[in-house]
């Protein structure tokens, strides 16, 4: 079935709009689902549909409609209007505005709003599961096993020194609340008054500093973007905590690094996916091979 007829039929079963003249055009952007733009009576929603074999990638269908909801419910992240059970489509509020950059995202008035935006989400209600890329990346290597998913070479010998990253983190970790975990520049839209969040197929209940080292990392913020971005949410610089940040910041390349190789196998979306994980592989090397990865345990420990 192609997109567009799955888009039609898909639409054909949403009670929002039965009976009127809607009119699809797809969003792009979305490298793990289908974004619809529809028009109907003057109104534009996002109808956004899963994509194919999804739940080797972890994604918990129930839960982003669980999470979504919840975060909904803070203002930052975008109302949902009509969910069809057994298929798994979701209408969404349609925000207006600007879709983000890291471009867009590096100063540090945006660090500011970003963290704003955080604090929103962040005291949401509890979401549905959790989130731990720790796990996440056992998950993952199970399924390259399971699947003959090719990943970087070396890639299993870095996996003593991610457990000592996660000892480091643990020691002053925060309590868990509400997180995105996937915060992609384009995951931020622009609506005037707050930078809302979208996306919410991989958010669970998490360490606060995870989302903003994610967040770091993907806008591609120098130390001092990343020192604004903790003194914003923190209300200080604090070392630890910015600390704890870089070291979930490498390890965003570190997991995803899996998610890209995955993909490739998988996915039915014209993109490059190898590109993708071996360039977020090279990033980590990078780190990994550096005193900054001592440095940034020993202050996360202290």
């Amino acid at each position: 079935m192609s997109g567009s007829t799955r888009a039609e039929a898909a639409a054909s079963r949403v009670a929002l709009w039965r009976g009127l003249q809607v009119a699809i055009s797809p969003l792009s952007g979305g490298l793990t689902n289908e974004n619809y733009l529809v028009e109907c009576a003057g109104t534009r929603y996002v109808m956004r549909l899963p994509g194919r074999s999804t739940e080797l990638l972890s994604i918990d269908r129930a839960n982003e409609v669980f999470n979504t909801r919840a975060a909904a419910t803070t203002g930052i992240g975008p109302r949902m209007l009509e969910h069809v059970a057994g298929f798994d489509v979701m209408v969404l509020e349609f925000i207006a505005g600007p879709t983000m950059s890291a471009q867009a995202l590096q100063s540090n008035r945006m660090a500011a709003r970003m963290a704003h935006s955080f604090h929103r989400l962040h005291a949401a209600p509890r979401f549905l599961g959790d989130f731990n890329m720790f796990r996440l990346i056992e998950h993952y290597l199970a399924i390259v096993d399971e699947h003959g998913v090719a990943i970087p070479d070396g890639y299993r010998e870095w996996l003593p020194a991610v457990e000592d990253i996660e000892r480091a983190v643990s020691v002053a970790a925060l309590p868990q609340v509400p997180c995105h975990n996937d915060l992609l520049c384009e995951n931020f839209i622009d609506d005037g008054a707050s930078l809302r969040i979208v996306d919410y197929e991989l958010s669970g209940n998490n360490d606060p500093c995870f989302d903003l080292g994610n967040t770091a990392q993907e806008a591609e913020f120098d130390q001092d973007l990343r020192a604004a971005l903790c003194e914003a949410y923190f209300g200080r610089v604090d070392p630890q905590q910015l600390a704890r940040m870089n070291l979930f910041a490498l390890m965003s390349d570190v997991g995803w690094t899996l998610w890209g190789a995955i993909q490739a196998k998988i996915s039915a979306v014209d993109y490059d996916f190898r590109g993708y994980y071996t360039g977020r592989w090279e990033r980590a090397m990078e780190v990994l091979r550096s005193d900054r990865l001592k440095r940034w345990m020993a202050e996360a420990s202290n």
